[in-house]
């Protein structure tokens, strides 16, 4: 949803000084919902008293919105129950955390419990995300605490522990012990962090496994996995990656629907283990078996390899002891690594670091993190197939400073990952969104430091781009490319479609991106004065006017007395609209509906040198000299003489006019000045003009060393802001 410039804009703002104080971190998560757990855990203690948080309260809008909404029947008999309300001694965890803890209750968040079953594997993760020393008994209040990470920050996100629950069972996430209850408020954070239970419906592993790690994924279509893969996987799980897989259902109506294998159409499945293992009744013959788990805990594999199929004879006890082997109808079962391929199409390893994985080698990789926008009508050009708006997207470049230690076939290249995330779709779904069908390009360029403009896109094609725009959270991809400058758009598949995301680069070695920004400055030309004895017959008949109604004035006809404007003629805000409007609306080519009062305000507040408020002859000629040159620009641009500008050509429109400035800032030009059709017309494109001249005016007068920054009074800044 769109966002105010007082909103996002003071938002980002407050986000980048966090992070340089260090905010963010795993050492120092940001507080969600401003909610800090310490602090609220004394309280409760104090007052004696059980956490209720009244951010996700126990109602139905924590539950959905539509088919968990107010209006729906599975809600009626839903009641929200603390664990001491349900059983008798709830525990936090039970004998230990495992991936046997968690199994599907009544919402279709199969994704998100498939990451947790892998988060089990590894205790270093699973305690980032859920934090030790909590339970149900000392120091118990009712209230508990996750870690996610979200989009580039780690955030710790606070719960109380009423659970909904249908019948006195938990409807949702349970575990098979009946009194162990950290799985079921691990969901509820999850489902607080992006708005609703219900915003969980449907997903994809991977989505959830960075958002416990941090960490980036790859995914293989089973078809064109490499030859490698049983080795990818035993690596992956080897160094601490989490995996994911499913099989892909081509007709809507069938997911989730168990095939006469065992097998889920539409499901995910967590991949806990790899191994291969001799076979006692065949001499040196090794098979290669996949461990998987249902996050129903039930409805498992019945092929070979599966619980109780004859394959196990052909092992030995110390084997099927490495295995942990055990027949039980708990959603775990292995199979044939040959039956995994042919079953399965799609597998996803969520990497920590994305190590080379091909390759037996460890290697540390650098991470860059770029936050971005795309603003309809001014930074959302699309893909590369609306040539007229890609240009405008935003632009990152990327420099891949050393090639690998180990290169393919004697080539020197540079291996590295992108990830293209974006934001906040899922926690939206209430108000409509859905995800955007997202991709990115790669362009080689050589040492330009401005915003690429439309032709070099027009005859340069891209050196690199993912595979497929498709409409998934986030967008990976793995390339080799040369040691050098390259330029990285993300873009939406169609233009006009308004959203946040992050961009991250994850490579072998060195590399630095950043977003390629114009630096922020301004040309202040001096008006060259007019001259007297050659005045044009536009000229003469401002004069006129201008004399006609400042004469008025000086007579006393508008009301105020004479003395008060001593001998020199002056106007008004509301007399420069007169003379503005008069000479405007000859100018039928502009289709002006002429200046506003307060327009007409900014302008006197640009021009007006002395300070009475009003403009004297030669203060309103040079403000009508700077209006007729920005009208030419207009002009420029509004080719097709619809009397306004698409908003996608302002930034040059305002380049030409002697302004260069960054996207951020474009962005709220084009939210504060252009309609609904994404179109400015000449009444805004001059006051935005008029706006940016007296912002840089007032910031040079500040900036009295030059250094690029001022500090005002709360007085000034006021002053400032309320005058401009």
């Amino acid at each position: 949803m769109p966002y105010t410039p007082s909103g996002f804009f003071c938002d980002r703002l407050i986000r980048e000084r966090e992070r340089r104080d260090g905010e963010g971190s795993l050492s120092k998560p940001l507080r969600f919902s401003g909610q800090d757990f310490a602090t609220l855990k004394q309280e409760c203690l104090t007052k004696k008293c059980l956490f209720e948080d009244d951010t996700f309260p126990a109602t139905v809008e924590s539950l959905g919105y539509k088919e968990l909404g107010h209006k729906s029947n599975k809600v009626k008999n839903i009641v929200w129950k603390r664990p001491k309300e349900i059983c008798e001694n709830p525990q936090f965890i039970v004998g230990g955390a495992s991936r046997t803890d968690i199994c599907q209750g009544d919402l279709g968040d199969c994704w998100l419990l498939a990451a947790i079953a892998c988060l089990t594997l590894n205790e270093k993760l699973l305690f980032r995300v859920v934090p030790q020393e909590q339970s149900y008994s000392e120091g118990y209040c009712g209230l508990f605490h996750f870690q996610f990470w979200r989009y580039g920050d780690w955030v710790d996100v606070v719960i109380d522990d009423r659970i909904p629950t249908l019948n006195n069972q938990l409807v949702f996430t349970k575990s098979a012990e009946r009194n162990e209850f950290w799985s079921a408020l691990l969901e509820k954070a999850y489902a607080k962090l992006h708005g609703s239970y219900e915003a969980l419906k449907g997903g994809n592993t991977t989505e959830a496994m960075e958002d416990f790690t941090g960490g980036v994924t790859e995914f293989y279509e089973m078809k064109e996995a490499p030859k490698e893969l049983y080795k990818i996987m035993k690596k992956a799980l080897e160094s601490g990656s989490m995996m994911g897989c499913s099989i892909d259902s081509l007709v809507p109506a069938r997911f989730e629907t168990r095939t006469v294998t065992g097998l889920v159409k539409g499901h995910a499945y967590s991949v806990t283990a790899v191994n291969e293992c001799k076979q006692s009744l065949h001499k040196e013959s090794k098979v290669r078996l996949v461990r998987l788990r249902n996050p129903w805990g039930q409805v498992e594999w019945n092929g070979p390899w599966s619980d109780n199929s004859k394959e196990w004879v052909s092992l030995s006890k110390g084997e099927k002891d490495k295995l942990q082997h055990q027949s039980a109808e708990d959603g775990e079962f292995w199979m044939s690594f040959e039956d995994f391929k042919k079953n399965y199409t799609k597998i996803e390893i969520c990497n920590l670091t994305p190590d080379a994985l091909e390759d037996d080698k460890i290697h540390k990789w650098t991470v860059s993190v770029n936050e971005g926008r795309w603003v309809r009508g001014c930074s959302a050009g699309g893909c590369r197939n609306y040539p007229d708006t890609f240009w405008t997207n935003p632009q990152y470049r990327l420099r891949l400073l050393e090639e690998d230690d180990d290169p393919e076939d004697n080539e020197v290249a540079c291996s590295f990952v992108i990830a293209l995330m974006q934001k906040n779709r899922r926690k939206e779904r209430k108000m409509g969104a859905n995800l955007f069908t997202i991709g990115f390009a790669i362009y080689e360029m050589h040492g330009n430091k401005q915003h690429m403009q439309k032709d070099f896109f027009l005859f340069n094609s891209s050196k690199a781009r993912c595979k497929s725009y498709i409409n998934l959270r986030e967008v990976t991809q793995r390339f080799r490319l040369s040691p050098g400058e390259y330029v990285i758009i993300p873009s939406t598949y169609e233009p006009h479609q308004e959203g946040e995301f992050i961009l991250r680069v994850f490579s072998e070695k060195r590399n630095t991106s950043e977003e390629i920004e114009n630096r922020i400055e301004a040309d202040h030309p001096v008006p060259a004065p007019a001259n007297a004895g050659e005045e044009s017959e536009e000229d003469q008949q401002f004069r006129s006017i201008f004399q006609q109604i400042a004469g008025d004035v000086s007579t006393g006809s508008t009301g105020r007395p004479g003395s008060a404007w001593g001998s020199e003629m002056e106007i008004t805000a509301n007399e420069l609209k007169n003379v503005l409007n008069s000479i405007v609306s000859k100018h039928k080519d502009l289709n002006s509906e002429g200046f506003s009062l307060d327009s007409c305000r900014s302008m006197i507040s640009l021009m007006d040198m002395d300070g009475t408020g009003r403009l004297n002859l030669q203060e309103f000629r040079h403000l009508w000299n700077k209006i007729k040159q920005w009208q030419g620009i207009f002009q420029h641009y509004n080719s097709d003489q619809a009397g306004s500008i698409n908003s996608y050509e302002m930034r040059n429109a305002v380049n030409d006019a002697g302004f260069r400035l960054n996207n951020q800032l474009y962005d709220i030009i084009t939210m504060r000045y252009a309609n609904e059709g994404m179109n400015i017309d000449f009444d805004s494109f001059i006051s935005c003009l008029v706006r940016l001249e007296a912002m840089f005016r007032a910031f040079q007068a500040f900036d009295q060393d030059g250094d690029g920054t001022i500090r005002l009074s709360v007085l000034e800044w006021l002053q400032l802001t309320m005058y401009a």
